[in-house]
């Protein structure tokens, strides 16, 4: 399938968004970006990379975790009160839990395969939707985020993430400032990040990656 392309330098094009579509055009695989929506795959992917993002860390200390309790706090009969072996029981005050939190990790078991295949779905499904755009080149000379601004707006995106096939210094510290826009090398694309944008802006040279990353 045919695929159109922005202009080459969007820095050099008026402000107009629509002298900004070329006539150019870029062939894909029709493998990868033209699949049918898999919505159960899609959802199974999403869920279990969100739960390999939990850090699952919190944690409580059990009777054997907490200091102190070592000696019996008093004889076992004459006082008058329930026998107790430790003053880091869970019925004393500063004792330990009855059951205790531990660490815990809620990574889901996903086939490569599977992950894979909801990225094909997500993004053919984009594709159909107009979400998806190319451009032959994302620069910014210099870290700021109005210069980002000013591009993003001559094609009308107001929330989008900008993908490119390598890492940009410049461009992440410019668009960090922004809570409507995100960068993100083609190696770091994910199911959630892909979901999470109304628009999709990506270079020609990201998407040939991720062409050949999801073959």
């Amino acid at each position: 399938m045919e695929l159109a392309v922005l202009a080459e330098d969007l820095s050099k094009i008026p402000t107009d968004a629509g002298d900004a579509i070329g006539q150019k055009s870029i062939t894909v695989s029709d493998d990868v970006f033209s699949l049918d929506f898999n919505e159960a795959l899609v959802h199974q992917v999403v869920i279990a990379y969100l739960a390999g993002a939990r850090s699952g860390t919190r944690a409580q200390k059990n009777r054997s975790d907490v200091r102190g309790g070592g000696a019996k706090p008093y004889r076992q009969k004459g006082t008058g009160r329930a026998r107790a072996g430790s003053i880091r029981s869970p019925l004393w005050r500063g004792g330990g839990v009855t059951f205790a939190a531990r660490p815990k990790n809620h990574a889901q078991k996903l086939n490569r395969k599977m992950y894979r295949g909801a990225l094909c779905s997500i993004v053919s499904e984009l594709i159909r939707q107009d979400r998806f755009m190319i451009v032959s080149e994302f620069n910014v000379s210099s870290p700021k985020t109005s210069e980002v601004v000013v591009q993003l707006q001559k094609l009308g995106l107001t929330n989008v993430l900008i993908v490119t096939d390598q890492k940009q210094n410049n461009l992440e510290l410019a668009v960090r400032n922004l809570r409507w826009a995100e960068s993100l090398d083609v190696s770091k694309v994910n199911p959630v990040s892909l979901i999470e944008y109304e628009k999709i802006l990506i270079t020609v040279s990201g998407l040939r990656k991720l062409e050949e990353g999801l073959q």
